[in-house]
């Protein structure tokens, strides 16, 4: 194929070994150096998902790196979105339009035909840029997925990219992951990697030697760098894995910060719509799964799903529904929905179209007078809004919308919508209930603005009769110093002249 464009590819033993984020970093290193630089993943599996300019839905993550390439997020960043929505089901998303819903089995019959959109979006990338770096997805040695794989071998013959494996250290069994994964390649496969990444370490580098050895010997590749776990990072995480260090407890800790709980739907997505809580020095967060937790916290947040209904019901089951009621009737803190979970506030969730269900019609948890109605069709918007926050202030805040429901009611509105998809606009989203305490929005991001997370903060703080809010810094430079940070370790920690000379630049 036709190709322009120096390239490399970051594959992992498995997921959640770090490949989303030394993406991000190489793509910053590359950058710092004057090339043009752009992130790049074939296939990704996420229910965290970002809007581009133009109304493309993509993968969280690769918004994250084309900030740190300093770029535009396009679709061709990632060509084909998997949003899993039940157990054995999938919405396809390619060129960051819906495609359609299929199996498993029904995907990958269609992998081959696939491979066509990831190879028309990788040429325009090759056509417009120096240097395209590539994530993998998972693992290349899930050998039952071989056949017309689209994210991770299949890729790299296909765009003749030199592969770099990466395995984490932090959580055991590095050199039997790395070494598996190569016993478990073909010979072309094992051609295309040309050397290790051991990631996330803790300790002192010298007593890793003896593994690092052995690891060249038996594989006849070098280990390219030892990347130190940096606890002080703040970037958005790219699946549910990560949300395992954050589950459950209650709200306790310094009596001086405000304590948010986010319900961890069985379907939940979007969940870095709550980075900016989580890295606030006025906040402590946490993910919960059991009702009796609701108590203690000052405010609960009902997130977004890929399915609102079956996770509305998992909801029921659970006891959340009297949880919530007597956590509201007590008047000590704020619920809140973001798009699924503000669908979930309304009185009823109809489905006349099967989108979710085959139920028609679900009853919702009444904190709001509103009813939402799933459509066939999905709103992915780029938007500017106002709101109107504590004290009736209005606040401006950017976000985007994703979502398949429209919801109406008696209710005041959360915020007017200014401009919508690159266009002025005059609409009225979301809801607020009288008294204040509750209130939804299909604005995803809406923490992220610095101006509306701070007066929601320290409304929160006052009631408790707190009046310091110690958050100053604004989110955007908290992640632009963690983009910093991370691509300064990497570039630290890896034999940057011997990739280049793997990447054909040096």
């Amino acid at each position: 194929m036709k190709k322009s464009a120096k390239n490399i590819m970051i594959q992992g033993t498995s997921s959640h070994v770090g490949k989303t984020v030394l993406v991000a970093a190489f793509c910053r290193i590359f950058k710092n150096r004057g090339l043009r630089v752009a992130p790049f993943k074939a296939q990704n599996m996420a229910l965290n998902s970002s809007v581009t300019g133009d109304g493309g839905e993509i993968g969280r993550a690769q918004a994250l790196q084309a900030e740190a390439a300093g770029i535009t997020p396009t679709v061709d960043l990632n060509p084909i979105l998997l949003k899993p929505s039940g157990d054995s089901l999938s919405q396809i998303i390619i060129h960051g339009k819906v495609f359609g819903v299929m199996s498993a089995r029904e995907y990958h019959g269609f992998k081959k035909e696939a491979m066509g959109f990831v190879l028309e979006s990788y040429q325009r990338l090759a056509n417009a840029y120096d240097i395209i770096v590539i994530e993998g997805a998972g693992s290349p040695a899930e050998v039952n997925l071989r056949e017309n794989d689209i994210a991770n071998m299949g890729v790299a013959a296909a765009t003749k990219s030199p592969v770099l494996l990466a395995g984490d250290i932090d959580r055991g069994g590095v050199f039997a992951s790395i070494v598996g994964t190569m016993e478990l390649l073909t010979e072309k496969e094992k051609d295309m990697v040309k050397g290790f990444i051991i990631n996330k370490f803790r300790g002192d580098i010298g007593l890793l030697a003896p593994g690092l050895e052995f690891l060249a010997a038996r594989t006849g590749r070098p280990v390219l760098g030892v990347v130190p776990y940096a606890s002080d990072i703040i970037l958005p995480d790219e699946d549910s894995v990560s949300l395992e260090d954050h589950v459950n407890g209650k709200g306790r800790g310094d009596k001086n910060k405000i304590k948010i709980a986010v319900i961890r739907l069985p379907r939940i997505s979007n969940f870095t719509d709550f980075d900016a809580l989580r890295c606030d020095p006025a906040v402590e967060l946490k993910f919960i799964e059991d009702p009796d937790a609701v108590h203690g916290f000052d405010m609960i947040i009902i997130p977004g799903t890929k399915n609102t209904i079956e996770d509305l019901l998992w909801m029921k089951a659970r006891g959340f529904d009297n949880a919530l009621k007597s956590f509201h009737e007590s008047k000590k803190g704020a619920i809140a929905g973001i798009c699924g979970g503000f669908q979930m506030l309304g009185r009823v969730i109809k489905d006349p179209f099967g989108v979710e269900s085959d139920k028609g019609l679900s009853e919702g948890l009444s904190f709001l007078d509103t009813e939402t109605t799933l459509k066939r069709s999905k709103d992915t918007f780029r938007v500017t809004a106002e709101v109107s926050g504590p004290g009736n202030a209005l606040y401006k805040v950017d976000g985007y919308e994703i979502h398949m429901g429209e919801t109406m009611g008696k209710v005041t509105p959360f915020s007017k919508i200014t401009r919508r998809g690159g266009r002025p606009a005059g609409l009225t989203e979301g809801g607020v209930s009288k008294d204040g305490s509750v209130w939804g929005t299909y604005i995803h991001g809406v923490f992220d603005n610095d101006s509306f997370r701070e007066a929601l903060i320290k409304d929160l703080l006052e009631r408790k009769g707190i009046k310091e809010n110690s958050f100053k810094k604004p989110y955007k430079d908290v992640k632009e110093a963690s983009l910093a940070r991370i691509s300064r370790l990497v570039e630290e920690s890896l034999r940057m002249d011997e990739i280049l000379g793997i990447m054909g630049l040096c």
